[in-house]
């Protein structure tokens, strides 16, 4: 799956894109999980702030 978001985000247009991986803690285990978006270049200090 991550060759097709990388392949993705090679196409025209496609450079406007970042992928946010965040660490997010369970509170129920403590464990931690990892949450993958693609949001604008522009909205990544949103994304990671939320």
């Amino acid at each position: 799956m991550a060759k097709k978001v990388v392949a993705t985000l090679k196409k025209e247009g496609g450079k406007a894109f970042a992928k946010v991986i965040k660490a997010v803690k369970s509170p129920k285990t403590g464990a931690y999980t990892f949450k993958e978006e693609i949001v604008p270049l522009d909205g990544v200090q949103g994304a990671l702030k939320n």
